[in-house]
């Protein structure tokens, strides 16, 4: 009787060690994951059309910057819910920002991207410091051309769309309209 009770106690005491192993292998799952989650809230600093591609998209960054001009044939589509600096408790926010800047945040080269259009889904969406050649369509409140150029025309779906776009020390050589 005594063996077996010392082989219940040892097979329970088996149990808990690795009961115990197990959970400290959830928490390394949980922190790894947490890093893989505070990456994704980083800036996508991308220098190419592929990698551009995937960074507006709803699964790309709240910020994306070019390392050098970028030419598409096709539209190329800004869309999903973002928060300024990747933090859910900020305010929606997106920024593309196609420029290069020294230490004290001045602008030392902007660059190009040119496409056909630009379709804007992603609220509070801002181009800033480079320049757009191609025609961009707003389908979101708050877009903002900040220190940039838009060599084309803006056409917002909405005339709400059109009420809360902003141009901050840019300019747009096209119409601003909503169609």
């Amino acid at each position: 009787m005594k063996k077996y009770l010392s082989l219940s106690l040892i097979f329970l005491l088996s149990i808990v060690v690795l009961t115990g192993c197990a959970g400290n292998k959830s928490v390394t799952t949980n922190q790894e994951t947490k890093a893989e989650t505070d990456l994704v809230t980083t800036a996508s600093i991308v220098s190419d059309e592929d990698a551009f591609i995937k960074a507006i998209s709803k699964d790309g960054n709240w910020i994306v910057a070019t390392l050098n001009d970028l030419t598409f044939d096709q539209e190329i589509v800004v869309e999903g819910e973002f928060h300024n600096k990747g933090k859910s408790s900020n305010d929606l926010y997106r920024k593309l920002a196609p420029y290069a800047q020294d230490e004290d945040h001045n602008i030392t080269e902007r660059y190009t991207i040119t496409a056909p259009k630009m379709i804007i889904k992603s609220p509070n969406t801002r181009f800033q410091g480079g320049i757009f050649v191609g025609d961009i369509y707003v389908q979101a409140n708050g877009f903002n051309v900040n220190k940039a150029t838009v060599k084309g025309n803006i056409y917002f779906a909405k005339a709400e769309y059109k009420e809360s776009f902003e141009v901050s020390n840019g300019k747009v050589t096209g119409v601003t309209k909503v169609k």
